[in-house]
């Protein structure tokens, strides 16, 4: 999970098993361009002290002065955005706007064994009540970070974006790179010494199993991406062989669109149905005309953050062909 969004459970936690009052907002709605995505975090204490963020800082500070007046008493829905002096006040962009859920955590919170199922790698959704204030832990996670239907609030949390990289060549360390810094937990696949004993990106965790191994290791989940990236069949299919069998978010390899297409004919000729065949994301990533591996390695993030967030983007067959689809990388 987002990685600010569990340091602030964290604190809350601490805070709440120290016996200090603690409010948690959570982002439920936004509208237009909003400072912070649905899902988002802050937990307030009863002294003042604050961590996480649902805006810029004016929401923030309008939410302690409201909390050092009155507490609320239960969960109440809260609102931002929706006048003209409401955005101007708040730091809004233009037409953005705002809907919160602020929740005095009482006792039954269960917000501790929530965060103790995530330290343990486990997916779990907490659901509040905001009429009874009752909380409970759903076996069930949705796909989105939030499920908020006016009277209750499911919110998804779990372990943060995996990544499984096939090989660690000069394009796996900038997209091992990108991928650390957006927050993915990433590991590298590289059973050739020659190429693992030049690798160095802090951060990223290597193993030297074959790649069909390292797939069935991973037990991949709809919060898992893996990416061939070794141009080496004997590879990147060992790994996608077994990665497209997997529920992983998105499974994708380098390569030109006619290295692609020689593919997915190859891989027919395993035990993979052609739905199988067609999650393949091939070639990976956007089509920005890359060349470079730095370039290659932000279209395939770009792709992979647009994804993510449920942005359409248009289709790479219906584009005019990128001056990088020369490239083998492409």
């Amino acid at each position: 999970m987002d990685s600010v969004n569990l340091e602030v459970l964290r604190q809350a936690v601490a805070w709440d098993e120290a016996g200090v009052p603690v409010t948690l907002a959570t982002v439920v709605r936004t509208w237009g361009s909003s400072p912070r995505p649905e899902g988002a975090l802050l937990a307030i204490a009863g002294d003042g002290r604050l961590v996480g963020s649902v805006s810029g800082g004016c929401i923030e500070d309008d939410l302690l002065d409201r909390l050092r007046t009155e507490r609320p008493a239960r969960p109440e829905q809260l609102t931002y955005g929706i006048t003209a002096e409401q955005t101007r006040r708040f730091g809004l962009p233009c037409g953005g706007k705002l809907e919160l859920v602020l929740e005095p955590l009482a006792p039954g919170n269960r917000l501790a064994e929530t965060l103790a199922a995530i330290e343990r790698g486990e997916m779990v959704a907490r659901r509040v009540d905001l009429e009874t204030a009752a909380v409970d832990l759903l076996g069930d996670v949705p796909d989105a970070a939030v499920v908020f239907d006016g009277r209750t609030l499911v919110s998804a949390f779990g372990p943060r974006w995996r990544m499984l990289i096939i090989g660690a060549g000069q394009l796996s360390r900038y997209v091992a790179e990108f991928a650390l810094a957006l927050d993915y937990q990433v590991t590298i696949c590289e059973p050739r010494e020659e190429y693992r004993d030049s690798w160095a990106v802090p951060g990223a965790t290597i193993t030297t199993e074959m790649p069909d191994d390292a797939v069935t290791a991973l037990r991949p989940d709809r919060r898992t991406v893996i990416i061939g990236a070794t141009h080496d069949p004997k590879l990147d299919d060992l790994a996608l062989i077994d990665a497209l069998k997997t529920n992983a978010f998105y499974v994708g390899a380098i390569g030109s669109r006619a290295n692609s297409e020689r593919r997915r004919e190859r891989l027919k000729l395993f035990d993979l149905t052609d739905a199988d065949v067609d999650r393949l994301h091939g070639p990976v990533g956007l089509p920005l005309g890359s060349r470079t591996p730095p370039e290659i390695a932000l279209a395939i993030l770009a792709d992979l953050t647009a994804r993510r967030n449920g942005v359409t983007l248009v289709a790479a067959a219906t584009r005019p062909a990128s001056v990088g689809d020369a490239c083998p990388a492409r």
